[in-house]
């Protein structure tokens, strides 16, 4: 069964802020002794790379606007069915009020014995039939206006109300039809620019030279407290260690993390680059040694962050995955060994549980 695990998002926003962080890339020339080939990190494979990862944090920047809107608009949608119930009782109000200006007319009727009021006082036969007349005449005039009145106000009130209503489903609904529009296009910028850096980092594993380091701008973040990480922010597990396939001659000797090509790949601790290579089954990878004797392994990356010999801590980008050597998909394959070669891999779960770190 696949696990899963959910992680904040890969940096922290404001909801109304469309404010990104610039990742603006430096070339970075090899080491000596590095086996990454003879690329040099320079040109437009440096500035695709930055490109995705700013596309990244203007989508997370997105993403969050749309959840806002789509948070408001329940909260909306709760006041609109308040307000339409509130509507509803100012329409049987209304139609009360009605009610009574026919049960006034009716009783008028009655009481004149089929005669207007003014008819009676113009037949009245004596001084106080005027005068009684003219009382009832005041008072049925009086009943008639003020029913009139209240029925008017209350039609006011209900077609004010109803056009308030209105008018906040129309804003709210074309907020929401803007901020979809935006994440949407975020999403097909950021999905071309994926596609672009995934065709060249195949074209790097092709030739077996990897292009270089590619340097980019890591914001602060919140996950690098500790001294161990999760080599992934945000991320769904799939093949786990030890599980069997057609696609391995043996079993499978890492975790798998489901993240999209150009997710930043970080250090899961302190250590030194041993090895950034291109080519074979993992395609573009990099390895690292840490204290203990350990080392861990990052592979079918889409960009490499660092050169060998480098020292790197805790969180440090160190590429950007990708689905580069011998792999269906998209993910970053991560390993737990005793020796920097394949063939010497542990249970990376275990491994990183034992340093604090649950996957």
């Amino acid at each position: 069964m696949r696990s899963y695990r959910r992680h904040r998002l890969l940096v922290p926003v404001l909801l109304c802020a469309l404010a990104v962080l610039a990742a603006r890339p430096t070339a970075a020339g090899k080491d000596p002794g590095s086996d990454t080939g003879t690329g040099t990190g320079i040109g437009p494979a440096t500035g695709l790379s930055a490109e995705v990862v700013r596309l990244y944090e203007e989508a997370a920047v997105a993403t969050q606007q749309y959840e806002a809107g789509r948070k408001e608009a329940e909260g909306q949608r709760a006041e609109a069915q308040r307000a339409e119930a509130l509507l509803d009782a100012q329409r049987r109000h209304i139609a009360a009020l009605h009610e009574d200006l026919g049960r006034i007319a009716r009783a008028q009727y009655r009481s004149s014995g089929g005669l207007p009021v003014a008819a009676h006082m113009i037949l009245a036969d004596s001084p106080e039939g005027l005068m009684r007349g003219q009382h009832a005449f005041s008072q049925a005039d009086l009943a008639v206006n003020n029913a009139i009145s209240k029925n008017k106000r209350a039609e006011a009130r209900l077609a004010a109300d109803e056009a308030r209503a209105a008018a906040q489903w129309q804003a709210l609904e074309k907020r929401n039809v803007q901020l979809a529009a935006l994440k949407a296009d975020i999403e097909q910028k950021l999905e071309t620019a994926r596609s672009e850096l995934q065709g060249q980092a195949d074209a790097a594993v092709a030739a077996g030279a990897c292009r270089g380091a590619v340097r980019l701008d890591q914001p602060e973040t919140g996950f690098t407290d500790g001294d161990w990480v999760t080599p992934v922010e945000t991320y769904e597990l799939s093949a786990s260690y030890g599980s069997g396939g057609a696609r391995w001659s043996n079993r499978h000797t890492g975790q798998d993390f489901a993240v999209p090509i150009g997710t930043p790949v970080r250090a899961v601790g302190a250590g030194r680059v041993v090895k950034v290579s291109c080519g074979g089954p993992f395609g573009m990878e990099v390895v690292l040694k840490h204290a203990g004797g350990y080392y861990t392994q990052y592979a079918h990356l889409a960009s490499t962050a660092v050169d060998q010999g480098e020292r790197v801590s805790p969180g440090q980008w160190i590429g950007q995955s990708g689905t580069t050597g011998n792999s269906t998909g998209p993910h970053l394959h991560f390993e737990a060994r005793v020796t920097p070669e394949s063939g010497s891999a542990v249970n990376p779960v275990s491994w990183l549980s034992a340093r604090g770190v649950s996957l």
